[in-house]
Order: structure tokens, then C-alpha cells, then sequence
């Protein structure tokens, strides 16, 4: 009686039975959400059962596949097949399981695919294992959104550090012009604050680009009720381009204010955009009823913005005209200033004051990242400068001037860094990233007379060709002291390497 309670052998088996039923539907049913495909390979016949699952992820035909290594093997794209064939070795070896990234190409059609697998071996901690249980996913769309994502990071760092290298070189451009610490403080705060409104633009598109009329409302819509008015075709600027007219705006408003046509009742702004033939645009500003206009004695750092930043940033040309009557300023811009239409529709005529766009950037204490502490004497050494940001290139200008160096040549594409090849010049320091274009043709070409230069950039190694030369890489933002140690650095090397070939 004691076990009365108790079911017969085959009937407590029973339910086990069916148990096991739904873990394999379950199972079946996960790998099939999963888009995962099975299989198993017999190590000892060499043979793999491929499920019709893995047959459609894979192209292989389903079912029994003698010679089951060389099957697998053999759809392995030829330049991963030895990482693979290592890794698998040593993962079974170790850890009785593996787990690849491979890219795979399907028999059924030529398809080069990106693939998962991972598998046990079957039974566990038996070497070497007679069985592998596993599963194979085709992750192509994943791994390539994988390597977008890396990208626009990676293009985010660069922008973000761009950024901060032009903040760097507008506060020093503006203290050296600047004869006052409250003036430079109002001044630079403006500018930071149209960088800030540029920024605020470009980020409504995703930095797909800013329309003129939006930027002409976020610099004017609130400094004069009723005298400033804007009008022009919808024309939508790059982010290039988008920072450069917002800055060239702010700092005509700025002195409209103060000095000009803004700083009475009767004054008046107008600002007109047109289209001009093989593509770009003229903007013109022009001023009415304000006090009559000196010309300025001494040329501040705002006319060095508007006369040697702007138009170039364009594209085209700015020309800055002190009229007794009232400034005029006109800016050409040539196609490669545009960019396509963000997908939200903007306003392009008059905005509403109280719509304009807020500035919204916080500068914080930005330190330099270098392992160089001090700058070595440069007097009397010349240098080709090769920098797409014109602010930047004015400032290193500035600094190596400074320093005691001849400056020989500023370039800021790609073409006219290769026509200042033929300068007469000790050493170059080059931007890694030309408006879009690598500089790595004309460190080829200095690397092959060996003439030494050094690379300055806010892209990280893995993202830029440095490592094909031996030349010292300066991370933005830097300092003047930075560029010196790391021109002597690279001077340096160089001299080392033609006394050891000259033995």
C-alpha cells in the first residue's frame, strides 16, 4: 500500500514524450523567428544535414550532403576561409563551441551574403567531438547598418572636433584684434552664438543643409522690428556653407548695430538671394538711412571673416564695400555650395521675429589632445599649409607666423594642394580630409621625394590612411605649440633617414 500512489513505469514516460513534442515545436518555432536555419555535421562520416531552413538562408541544398567539410568550406568567401577555419579549430578546442562573422558566397545564385554560425559539439566535453549542433543566420542588412552606424559616429567625431578647432581658432583670432577683455567677450560670445544658430538649423535637416531664408531670419528676425528685410528664392545651403553665411551675417548685423545703418530709427537692411547661371547664388547686403560710413583705419577680425573666410567657404567671392551711404557687401557662391532640399518644407521670405531660431550651445573647457607639451623653434622654417577650413588655416597661419615660420602657401582643396607642390617649402602640414576628398595623393607624392609632413586631423586612425606613411598625426582641436613640436618631429625623422640611406 505504500505504493498505492504511484503510476505504472510507461505511463509516468508518456507525458516526457510529449514534452519533448513542444520543445521541439517550440525550438522550431524560435529558429524560425530567429530566421535561423539548422544543422549537423557527423565528423566522422563527414557529412552535414542541412534543414530546409538553412537551405533557404544559405542557397546549399537541403538534406544530406556528403563531403560535408569541402561543401561548407567551399561557399566561404576565399578571403575569410582561413580566419575561418582557424577560429573554429581553436574555439572547439578550448571552449567546445564557436561563434562566426563570415561572408559567404551562395551557390544558387553568386550572392556575396554576411552570415552567423555558431555550434556545439555534441556530446559535450568530448574531444574530439563526434557530432556539431548549430545554426546559421544571414545578418547582411544587420552587419550593414552596423557599418553605417560606425560611420556617421565616426563622422560625428570628426564634425564635433572640427567644430571645436574653429570655436579654438575664432576666440584666438578675436583676442588678437580685440583691445579689451569686455569687447572680446561680446564679440566672441556673438559669433559663438551664430555657430550655435547655424548649428540649431542644420540639425532641424539631420545636417542635410539650412535655406538662406531661415539663416537671414535667424541673424535678423530679432535685432530690428520693421528694418531689416530679406527676400530670395528657396536656395538651401550646405552645412559648409550654412556656417559660413551665418557667421558673414552676424557680423554685418553686429556692425549694423553699432555703427550703422541698425543704429538709427530711419535705417534699413535689405538682403536679396538670386540663383546665377551654371548654378550657386549672389547674395547682396545693402544699407540705407544710417550715419554716413567711415572707412575703417585698422581691419578688424570681422572683415577678415567676411573677406577671406566667407567667400571662400562659398565657394566664390565676398567683397566688402564701405559706401558713405551704407555698407554693401556681395557674396558669390558656386554650385558646390548647394545642397539638395531637406525633405520639411521651410519658409523662404520674411520670418516672424518671434519665430527665430534660439542659439543653444554651451562652450565648455576644451583641453587639447597631444602627447607634445611644448613647440620646438621653427624660425626660418618654411611651410605648406594645406587645410579646407579657412578659419583654421588663418589661425595656424597666424601662429606659426608668430612662431617665426615662413608660411609659404595655403591650400584648401585638393588641387590647389597639388599645384603648391611645386613651392619651394621645408615641410607641409596637411588635413586628412579635404571638403570630402582624402589628402593621401599628396602625401603620396611628399613621402615618395621624401620630404617630410605631418597630418592634421579630427579623424580617428581607423578612420583616415595615416598608417600607410610615417608622419606624425595631430588631433583637432590643437594648438600652434602642438604643430611645431610635431614639424621639428617630423623634420627630424626625415634628416635621420636621408643620413642613414647616404651611408
Amino acid at each position: 500500500m505504500a505504493n498505492e500512489g504511484a503510476l505504472p513505469e510507461h505511463n509516468a514516460a508518456a507525458p516526457a514524450s510529449g514534452a519533448d513534442d513542444r520543445r521541439d515545436d517550440r525550438a522550431a518555432l524560435a529558429l524560425a523567428a530567429a530566421n535561423m536555419g539548422e544543422f549537423e555535421y557527423d565528423s566522422e562520416r563527414n557529412e552535414v544535414l542541412v534543414s530546409a531552413r538553412m537551405a533557404a538562408i544559405t542557397g546549399l541544398p537541403a538534406g544530406l550532403l556528403k563531403d560535408g567539410r569541402e561543401a561548407i568550406y567551399g561557399c566561404i568567401h576565399v578571403d575569410d576561409r582561413e580566419r575561418v577555419r582557424t577560429l573554429m579549430a581553436k574555439d572547439l578546442a578550448e571552449l567546445g563551441r564557436y561563434e562566426l562573422r563570415y561572408r559567404m558566397v551562395r551557390p544558387d545564385n553568386g550572392r556575396v551574403r554576411w552570415m552567423y554560425s555558431a555550434a556545439a559539439g555534441d556530446p559535450p566535453g568530448q574531444r574530439p567531438f563526434k557530432r556539431l549542433i548549430g545554426v546559421v543566420q544571414d545578418i547582411t542588412e544587420r552587419r550593414a547598418d552596423d557599418e553605417l552606424r560606425a560611420s556617421m559616429v565616426a563622422e560625428l567625431d570628426h564634425r564635433v572636433k572640427n567644430v571645436l578647432a574653429s570655436v579654438q581658432s575664432m576666440a584666438l583670432q578675436s583676442a588678437r584684434k580685440t583691445a579689451s577683455l569686455d569687447v572680446f567677450l561680446k564679440t566672441f560670445a556673438g559669433r559663438l552664438e551664430a555657430m550655435a544658430s547655424a548649428h540649431t538649423l542644420l540639425t532641424a535637416t539631420r545636417w542635410r543643409g539650412a535655406e538662406i531664408g531661415n539663416i537671414a531670419a535667424a541673424e535678423l528676425g530679432g535685432l530690428a522690428p520693421g528694418q531689416a528685410h530679406w527676400q530670395g528664392p528657396e536656395i538651401v545651403l550646405n552645412p559648409r556653407a550654412t556656417n559660413a553665411l551665418t557667421l558673414a551675417l552676424h557680423e554685418l548685423a553686429t556692425n549694423a548695430v553699432k555703427y550703422g545703418s541698425l543704429s538709427t530709427e530711419g535705417g534699413r537692411v535689405d538682403v536679396s538671394w538670386a540663383p546665377v547661371v551654371g548654378g550657386g547664388f549672389e547674395l547682396v547686403w545693402q544699407e540705407r538711412g544710417g550715419p554716413p560710413v567711415i572707412v575703417p583705419q585698422k581691419r578688424g577680425f570681422g572683415c577678415t571673416l567676411l573677406e577671406r573666410v566667407t567667400g571662400r567657404e562659398l565657394g566664390g567671392s565676398a567683397v566688402l564695400e564701405f559706401r558713405p551711404a551704407g555698407v554693401r557687401a556681395l557674396f558669390r557662391a558656386d554650385a558646390s555650395a548647394l545642397a539638395s532640399a531637406p525633405s520639411a518644407a521651410t519658409p523662404t521670405q520674411q520670418a516672424d521675429p518671434a519665430t527665430t531660431i534660439e542659439p543653444a550651445l554651451a562652450l565648455g573647457q576644451v583641453q587639447a589632445s597631444s602627447g607634445v607639451e611644448a613647440a620646438d623653434d621653427i624660425r626660418g622654417v618654411r611651410v605648406l599649409v594645406v587645410e579646407d577650413s579657412v578659419l583654421l588655416a588663418i589661425e595656424l597661419e597666424s601662429g606659426l607666423t608668430e612662431a617665426g615660420a615662413d608660411v609659404v602657401g595655403v591650400a584648401a582643396t585638393l588641387e590647389e594642394a597639388q599645384a603648391m607642390l611645386a613651392l619651394d617649402f621645408d615641410v607641409a602640414v596637411l588635413d586628412a580630409n579635404l571638403n570630402g576628398e582624402s589628402v593621401t595623393p599628396v602625401a603620396a607624392a611628399l613621402a615618395a621625394r621624401r620630404a617630410p609632413f605631418i597630418f592634421a586631423t579630427g579623424y580617428r586612425d581607423a578612420d583616415i590612411t595615416t598608417e600607410a606613411f610615417e608622419a606624425p598625426v595631430v588631433r583637432k582641436p590643437y594648438n600652434v605649440h602642438q604643430i611645431a613640436a610635431a614639424l621639428v618631429q617630423a623634420m627630424n625623422a626625415a634628416k635621420t633617414s636621408r643620413a642613414a640611406n647616404a651611408n
